[in-house]
Protein backbone atom coordinates (compact mmCIF):
# COMPACT_ATOMS: atom_id res chain seq x y z
CA UNK A 1 0.00 0.00 0.00
CA UNK A 2 2.74 2.10 1.02
CA UNK A 3 4.13 1.84 -2.53
CA UNK A 4 1.06 2.72 -4.26
CA UNK A 5 1.14 5.92 -2.46
CA UNK A 6 4.06 7.17 -2.82
CA UNK A 7 3.19 6.87 -6.72
CA UNK A 8 -0.06 8.81 -5.80
CA UNK A 9 1.64 12.25 -7.30
CA UNK A 10 -1.17 15.40 -8.13
CA UNK A 11 -0.68 18.56 -10.16
CA UNK A 12 1.68 20.82 -8.47
CA UNK A 13 3.78 18.43 -6.67
CA UNK A 14 3.84 19.08 -2.64
CA UNK A 15 3.67 23.11 -2.96
CA UNK A 16 6.08 23.70 -0.55
CA UNK A 17 8.08 26.86 -1.51
CA UNK A 18 11.38 26.28 -3.25
CA UNK A 19 14.35 28.19 -3.74
CA UNK A 20 15.41 26.07 -6.92
CA UNK A 21 18.62 28.23 -7.72
CA UNK A 22 20.46 28.24 -3.87
CA UNK A 23 22.50 25.09 -5.56
CA UNK A 24 21.81 23.27 -2.24
CA UNK A 25 20.54 19.49 -2.98
CA UNK A 26 18.38 18.39 -0.64
CA UNK A 27 15.05 16.06 -0.98
CA UNK A 28 11.63 17.70 -2.56
CA UNK A 29 14.28 20.15 -3.88
CA UNK A 30 15.14 22.46 -0.72
CA UNK A 31 11.59 23.51 0.01
CA UNK A 32 11.63 26.41 2.10
CA UNK A 33 9.40 26.64 5.52
CA UNK A 34 8.51 30.55 6.91
CA UNK A 35 6.43 31.56 10.39
CA UNK A 36 3.48 30.02 11.28
CA UNK A 37 1.25 30.08 13.94
CA UNK A 38 1.77 26.45 16.60
CA UNK A 39 0.21 23.48 15.46
CA UNK A 40 -2.22 23.59 18.90
CA UNK A 41 -3.54 27.35 17.64
CA UNK A 42 -3.82 26.36 14.03
CA UNK A 43 -6.16 22.54 14.77
CA UNK A 44 -8.17 24.95 17.14
CA UNK A 45 -9.18 27.85 14.54
CA UNK A 46 -9.86 25.82 11.62
CA UNK A 47 -11.46 22.49 13.11
CA UNK A 48 -15.29 22.37 13.98
CA UNK A 49 -16.11 21.63 17.44
CA UNK A 50 -18.12 18.96 16.72
CA UNK A 51 -16.56 15.59 17.74
CA UNK A 52 -15.94 12.68 15.03
CA UNK A 53 -18.09 9.82 15.76
CA UNK A 54 -17.40 6.48 14.02
CA UNK A 55 -19.84 3.76 14.06
CA UNK A 56 -18.71 -0.06 13.31
CA UNK A 57 -20.26 -1.30 9.32
CA UNK A 58 -22.72 -3.39 11.23
CA UNK A 59 -24.42 -0.58 13.18
CA UNK A 60 -27.36 0.81 11.68
CA UNK A 61 -26.00 3.59 10.75
CA UNK A 62 -23.49 2.31 8.44
CA UNK A 63 -24.81 1.36 5.11
CA UNK A 64 -22.54 2.24 2.06
CA UNK A 65 -24.63 -0.40 -0.34
CA UNK A 66 -27.79 1.51 0.04
CA UNK A 67 -25.69 5.26 0.11
CA UNK A 68 -24.00 4.46 -3.07
CA UNK A 69 -27.51 2.85 -5.03
CA UNK A 70 -30.00 5.35 -3.09
CA UNK A 71 -31.18 8.95 -5.19
CA UNK A 72 -30.18 11.63 -3.81
CA UNK A 73 -33.27 12.50 -0.50
CA UNK A 74 -34.62 15.56 0.62
CA UNK A 75 -32.72 18.08 2.48
CA UNK A 76 -33.67 20.11 5.24
CA UNK A 77 -33.60 23.59 4.40
CA UNK A 78 -31.83 26.18 5.32
CA UNK A 79 -31.78 27.77 9.15
CA UNK A 80 -34.35 30.43 10.11
CA UNK A 81 -32.77 34.02 9.82
CA UNK A 82 -30.69 36.29 7.56
CA UNK A 83 -28.98 34.54 4.63
CA UNK A 84 -25.28 35.35 5.33
CA UNK A 85 -23.76 37.23 2.32
CA UNK A 86 -22.78 35.35 -0.35
CA UNK A 87 -22.87 31.88 0.92
CA UNK A 88 -24.71 29.03 -0.04
CA UNK A 89 -26.67 26.31 2.43
CA UNK A 90 -25.05 22.73 2.08
CA UNK A 91 -27.68 20.52 3.72
CA UNK A 92 -26.91 17.93 5.90
CA UNK A 93 -26.29 14.60 4.49
CA UNK A 94 -24.53 11.23 4.06
CA UNK A 95 -22.43 9.87 1.10
CA UNK A 96 -19.32 8.08 0.06
CA UNK A 97 -16.62 10.05 0.31
CA UNK A 98 -13.34 9.11 -2.12
CA UNK A 99 -14.10 6.53 -4.24
CA UNK A 100 -13.18 2.63 -5.53
CA UNK A 101 -12.50 3.85 -9.41
CA UNK A 102 -9.81 2.44 -10.09
CA UNK A 103 -8.92 5.41 -12.26
CA UNK A 104 -8.67 7.42 -9.34
CA UNK A 105 -5.00 7.80 -7.56
CA UNK A 106 -4.45 5.43 -4.49
CA UNK A 107 -4.75 8.47 -1.59
CA UNK A 108 -8.82 8.67 -2.52
CA UNK A 109 -9.54 5.01 -2.17
CA UNK A 110 -11.35 3.76 -0.93
CA UNK A 111 -14.92 5.13 -0.82
CA UNK A 112 -16.40 5.34 3.04
CA UNK A 113 -19.51 6.30 4.53
CA UNK A 114 -19.60 9.62 5.90
CA UNK A 115 -22.32 11.68 7.55
CA UNK A 116 -22.03 15.54 7.83
CA UNK A 117 -24.38 18.18 9.35
CA UNK A 118 -25.08 20.98 7.30
CA UNK A 119 -23.26 24.56 7.02
CA UNK A 120 -23.23 27.14 4.89
CA UNK A 121 -20.17 27.61 2.52
CA UNK A 122 -19.08 30.56 0.13
CA UNK A 123 -20.07 30.55 -2.90
CA UNK A 124 -16.94 31.17 -4.86
CA UNK A 125 -13.50 31.07 -3.76
CA UNK A 126 -11.84 34.25 -2.00
CA UNK A 127 -11.19 36.59 -4.27
CA UNK A 128 -8.36 39.31 -4.69
CA UNK A 129 -11.22 41.66 -3.78
CA UNK A 130 -12.03 40.03 -0.89
CA UNK A 131 -8.41 39.75 0.16
CA UNK A 132 -7.56 42.87 -0.33
CA UNK A 133 -10.22 44.37 2.52
CA UNK A 134 -8.61 41.88 4.84
CA UNK A 135 -5.48 43.02 4.56
CA UNK A 136 -6.73 46.47 4.19
CA UNK A 137 -8.83 46.41 7.93
CA UNK A 138 -6.02 43.79 9.52
CA UNK A 139 -2.21 45.14 8.37
CA UNK A 140 -1.92 41.28 7.52
CA UNK A 141 1.00 40.34 5.46
CA UNK A 142 1.28 36.86 3.82
CA UNK A 143 3.44 33.86 4.37
CA UNK A 144 5.05 34.90 0.53
CA UNK A 145 5.21 38.28 1.77
CA UNK A 146 7.68 37.41 5.02
CA UNK A 147 11.58 36.72 4.78
CA UNK A 148 12.12 33.16 5.55
CA UNK A 149 13.09 31.58 8.71
CA UNK A 150 16.24 28.74 8.51
CA UNK A 151 15.38 27.68 12.25
CA UNK A 152 12.05 26.16 10.81
CA UNK A 153 12.72 25.50 7.44
CA UNK A 154 16.07 23.24 8.67
CA UNK A 155 13.41 21.04 10.88
CA UNK A 156 12.14 19.56 7.20
CA UNK A 157 15.01 19.02 5.94
CA UNK A 158 17.77 16.24 6.33
CA UNK A 159 20.08 16.07 8.66
CA UNK A 160 23.19 18.58 8.15
CA UNK A 161 21.38 20.08 5.45
CA UNK A 162 23.53 23.39 4.69
CA UNK A 163 22.06 27.08 5.16
CA UNK A 164 21.46 28.78 2.19
CA UNK A 165 22.89 32.03 1.78
CA UNK A 166 20.72 34.86 3.36
CA UNK A 167 20.36 36.60 -0.43
CA UNK A 168 18.42 33.16 -0.53
CA UNK A 169 16.10 33.31 1.95
CA UNK A 170 13.54 36.97 0.96
CA UNK A 171 10.24 36.33 0.60
CA UNK A 172 8.93 34.72 -2.72
CA UNK A 173 6.52 32.54 -3.89
CA UNK A 174 6.26 28.98 -6.43
CA UNK A 175 5.25 30.97 -10.10
CA UNK A 176 4.10 28.54 -12.84
CA UNK A 177 6.24 29.12 -16.05
CA UNK A 178 5.42 26.83 -18.94
CA UNK A 179 8.18 25.24 -20.87
CA UNK A 180 8.69 26.37 -24.53
CA UNK A 181 8.38 22.82 -26.02
CA UNK A 182 7.50 19.40 -24.21
CA UNK A 183 8.72 17.97 -21.20
CA UNK A 184 9.12 14.42 -19.27
CA UNK A 185 6.09 14.85 -16.87
CA UNK A 186 8.13 13.19 -13.62
CA UNK A 187 9.99 16.79 -13.33
CA UNK A 188 8.05 19.55 -12.12
CA UNK A 189 10.94 21.89 -11.62
CA UNK A 190 10.50 22.10 -15.26
CA UNK A 191 7.64 24.61 -14.84
CA UNK A 192 7.65 25.35 -11.68
CA UNK A 193 10.69 28.46 -10.55
CA UNK A 194 10.88 29.77 -7.22
CA UNK A 195 10.23 33.74 -8.15
CA UNK A 196 11.37 36.53 -5.56
CA UNK A 197 9.02 39.36 -4.80
CA UNK A 198 5.59 36.86 -6.37
CA UNK A 199 3.36 36.99 -3.82
CA UNK A 200 -0.87 37.65 -3.76
CA UNK A 201 -0.21 41.25 -4.78
CA UNK A 202 2.33 40.32 -7.58
CA UNK A 203 0.85 36.87 -8.61
CA UNK A 204 3.82 36.35 -11.38
CA UNK A 205 6.55 38.53 -9.55
CA UNK A 206 7.16 42.07 -8.64
CA UNK A 207 6.37 43.06 -12.14
CA UNK A 208 2.76 41.50 -12.20
CA UNK A 209 -0.33 43.40 -10.75
CA UNK A 210 -3.79 42.70 -9.75
CA UNK A 211 -4.88 45.15 -12.01
CA UNK A 212 -8.17 43.65 -13.41
CA UNK A 213 -7.73 40.49 -11.36
CA UNK A 214 -10.35 41.93 -8.49
CA UNK A 215 -12.60 38.91 -9.01
CA UNK A 216 -9.97 36.38 -9.95
CA UNK A 217 -9.57 33.81 -6.80
CA UNK A 218 -6.74 35.13 -4.26
CA UNK A 219 -3.35 32.74 -5.07
CA UNK A 220 0.21 32.55 -3.47
CA UNK A 221 -1.80 31.88 0.23
CA UNK A 222 -0.41 29.50 2.63
CA UNK A 223 -2.51 27.37 4.81
CA UNK A 224 -1.98 29.91 7.39
CA UNK A 225 -3.07 32.71 5.61
CA UNK A 226 -6.51 30.96 4.60
CA UNK A 227 -6.75 30.43 8.44
CA UNK A 228 -6.18 34.25 9.47
CA UNK A 229 -8.92 35.29 6.91
CA UNK A 230 -11.36 33.07 8.14
CA UNK A 231 -10.86 34.00 11.74
CA UNK A 232 -11.31 37.80 10.39
CA UNK A 233 -14.34 36.91 8.66
CA UNK A 234 -15.98 35.09 11.49
CA UNK A 235 -15.82 31.55 9.89
CA UNK A 236 -13.26 29.05 9.56
CA UNK A 237 -11.99 26.56 6.76
CA UNK A 238 -14.22 23.52 5.39
CA UNK A 239 -13.52 19.96 6.57
CA UNK A 240 -12.01 17.74 3.62
CA UNK A 241 -15.66 15.61 4.26
CA UNK A 242 -17.43 19.11 3.98
CA UNK A 243 -15.72 20.42 1.20
CA UNK A 244 -15.55 17.09 -0.82
CA UNK A 245 -19.87 16.51 0.43
CA UNK A 246 -20.28 20.37 -1.25
CA UNK A 247 -18.82 19.81 -4.41
CA UNK A 248 -20.54 16.91 -4.89
CA UNK A 249 -23.81 18.98 -5.26
CA UNK A 250 -26.08 16.49 -4.56
CA UNK A 251 -25.18 13.77 -7.13
CA UNK A 252 -24.69 10.31 -6.08
CA UNK A 253 -20.98 9.01 -6.79
CA UNK A 254 -20.21 10.60 -10.04
CA UNK A 255 -16.87 11.39 -11.15
CA UNK A 256 -17.23 15.09 -11.76
CA UNK A 257 -19.23 17.56 -10.30
CA UNK A 258 -21.75 17.48 -13.27
CA UNK A 259 -21.63 13.97 -13.64
CA UNK A 260 -19.76 11.36 -15.50
CA UNK A 261 -19.15 12.99 -19.24
CA UNK A 262 -15.49 13.72 -19.58
CA UNK A 263 -15.55 17.76 -19.15
CA UNK A 264 -15.63 20.68 -22.25
CA UNK A 265 -14.81 23.96 -22.41
CA UNK A 266 -17.66 25.04 -20.59
CA UNK A 267 -18.05 23.11 -17.49
CA UNK A 268 -14.41 23.96 -15.60
CA UNK A 269 -11.10 26.14 -15.51
CA UNK A 270 -8.47 23.20 -16.85
CA UNK A 271 -5.45 22.76 -18.83
CA UNK A 272 -6.71 21.92 -22.35
CA UNK A 273 -3.99 21.58 -24.91
CA UNK A 274 -1.05 19.65 -23.87
CA UNK A 275 0.48 19.86 -20.58
CA UNK A 276 2.78 22.04 -19.57
CA UNK A 277 3.77 23.57 -22.80
CA UNK A 278 0.58 24.41 -24.84
CA UNK A 279 -2.52 25.28 -23.54
CA UNK A 280 -5.46 25.94 -26.31
CA UNK A 281 -7.57 28.43 -23.44
CA UNK A 282 -10.18 26.53 -25.55
CA UNK A 283 -12.34 27.64 -22.12
CA UNK A 284 -11.17 31.19 -22.90
CA UNK A 285 -8.25 31.43 -19.77
CA UNK A 286 -4.97 30.96 -19.64
CA UNK A 287 -4.58 30.60 -15.65
CA UNK A 288 -6.91 31.74 -13.07
CA UNK A 289 -10.14 32.63 -14.58
CA UNK A 290 -12.91 34.91 -12.26
CA UNK A 291 -14.76 33.34 -10.30
CA UNK A 292 -18.54 32.30 -11.31
CA UNK A 293 -16.99 32.08 -14.99
CA UNK A 294 -18.59 28.66 -14.88
CA UNK A 295 -21.93 26.93 -13.68
CA UNK A 296 -22.47 25.62 -10.46
CA UNK A 297 -22.74 23.17 -8.94
CA UNK A 298 -26.27 21.34 -7.63
CA UNK A 299 -26.01 23.41 -4.74
CA UNK A 300 -24.92 26.73 -6.00
CA UNK A 301 -21.39 27.00 -5.82
CA UNK A 302 -18.76 27.67 -8.24
CA UNK A 303 -15.48 26.49 -9.21
CA UNK A 304 -15.63 23.21 -7.04
CA UNK A 305 -13.51 21.61 -9.50
CA UNK A 306 -10.75 23.37 -11.12
CA UNK A 307 -9.45 27.01 -11.23
CA UNK A 308 -7.87 26.46 -8.10
CA UNK A 309 -6.99 23.99 -5.41
CA UNK A 310 -8.52 24.80 -2.01
CA UNK A 311 -7.26 25.00 1.60
CA UNK A 312 -9.81 22.38 3.96
CA UNK A 313 -8.92 22.81 7.61
CA UNK A 314 -7.78 18.69 7.63
CA UNK A 315 -3.94 17.18 8.58
CA UNK A 316 -3.39 15.42 5.07
CA UNK A 317 -2.24 11.49 5.49
CA UNK A 318 -2.27 9.40 2.54
CA UNK A 319 -3.73 6.81 3.79
CA UNK A 320 -6.71 8.53 6.02
CA UNK A 321 -9.07 6.91 3.51
CA UNK A 322 -8.03 3.24 4.41
CA UNK A 323 -8.08 4.05 8.19
CA UNK A 324 -11.44 5.49 7.96
CA UNK A 325 -12.95 2.76 5.77
CA UNK A 326 -12.33 0.23 8.70
CA UNK A 327 -14.02 2.13 11.13
CA UNK A 328 -17.41 2.20 9.62
CA UNK A 329 -19.45 5.63 9.04
CA UNK A 330 -18.41 8.63 10.43
CA UNK A 331 -20.16 11.69 11.68
CA UNK A 332 -18.48 14.86 10.81
CA UNK A 333 -15.12 13.49 10.37
CA UNK A 334 -12.33 16.63 10.74
CA UNK A 335 -9.72 14.45 10.18
CA UNK A 336 -6.27 12.88 11.09
CA UNK A 337 -4.36 14.22 14.25
CA UNK A 338 -1.14 14.86 12.50
CA UNK A 339 0.06 14.94 8.90
CA UNK A 340 1.69 11.66 7.06
CA UNK A 341 3.20 11.78 3.34
CA UNK A 342 5.54 8.98 2.96
CA UNK A 343 6.91 10.86 0.07
CA UNK A 344 7.64 13.51 2.64
CA UNK A 345 7.17 12.54 5.79
CA UNK A 346 9.25 15.27 7.96
CA UNK A 347 6.50 18.04 6.00
CA UNK A 348 3.33 19.17 7.59
CA UNK A 349 0.66 18.95 5.07
CA UNK A 350 -2.60 19.89 5.05
CA UNK A 351 -5.69 18.51 2.47
CA UNK A 352 -6.04 20.62 -0.36
CA UNK A 353 -8.84 19.43 -2.99
CA UNK A 354 -10.50 20.36 -6.44
CA UNK A 355 -7.77 20.56 -8.63
CA UNK A 356 -6.37 23.63 -10.89
CA UNK A 357 -6.04 25.71 -13.69
CA UNK A 358 -3.20 22.86 -14.44
CA UNK A 359 -4.32 20.19 -14.11
CA UNK A 360 -5.16 17.48 -17.53
CA UNK A 361 -5.77 14.12 -18.08
CA UNK A 362 -2.73 13.34 -19.15
CA UNK A 363 -1.01 14.32 -15.92
CA UNK A 364 -3.94 14.00 -12.20
CA UNK A 365 -7.59 15.01 -13.55
CA UNK A 366 -7.67 16.07 -10.18
CA UNK A 367 -10.79 18.50 -11.04
CA UNK A 368 -12.49 15.58 -9.41
CA UNK A 369 -14.72 15.42 -5.95
CA UNK A 370 -12.57 12.40 -4.71
CA UNK A 371 -9.07 13.66 -5.62
CA UNK A 372 -6.90 15.06 -2.79
CA UNK A 373 -3.58 15.97 -2.27
CA UNK A 374 -1.37 16.98 0.62
CA UNK A 375 0.40 20.33 0.66
CA UNK A 376 2.91 22.02 2.83
CA UNK A 377 0.82 24.14 4.99
CA UNK A 378 3.48 26.91 4.79
CA UNK A 379 3.45 27.38 1.01
CA UNK A 380 1.64 29.60 -1.50
CA UNK A 381 1.43 28.78 -5.11
CA UNK A 382 0.03 30.17 -8.63
CA UNK A 383 -3.07 27.69 -8.13
CA UNK A 384 -3.73 27.49 -4.61
CA UNK A 385 -6.50 29.23 -3.16
CA UNK A 386 -9.36 28.69 -0.83
CA UNK A 387 -13.01 29.50 0.71
CA UNK A 388 -14.42 29.41 3.50
CA UNK A 389 -17.60 27.66 5.78
CA UNK A 390 -19.68 28.26 8.96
Amino acid sequence: MIADLRRARVNGWSGRRVVATLGVSWAGLGLLACQHTSPAEQTVVATPTAQTLCVAPDSKLAQPAAIQTAAVQPQPAAPKGPKPAGMVWVPAGEYQMGTNDERSFPNERPAHAVRLRGFWMDEHEVTNADFSRFVAATGYKTTAERPLDWEQLKTQLPPGTPKPPETSLVPGSMVFTPPAQPVPLDDYTAWWRWTPGASWRHPEGPSSSLKGREKHPVVHVSWDDAVAYARWAGKRLPTEAEWEWAARGGLVNKRFVWGDTAPTDHQANIWEGRFPNQNTQADGYAGTAPVESFAANGYGLYDMAGNVWEWCADWYRADEHFKLASQGQCENPSGPKASLDPDEPTVPKRVTKGGSFLCHISYCESYRPSARRGTAFDSGMSHVGFRCVQ
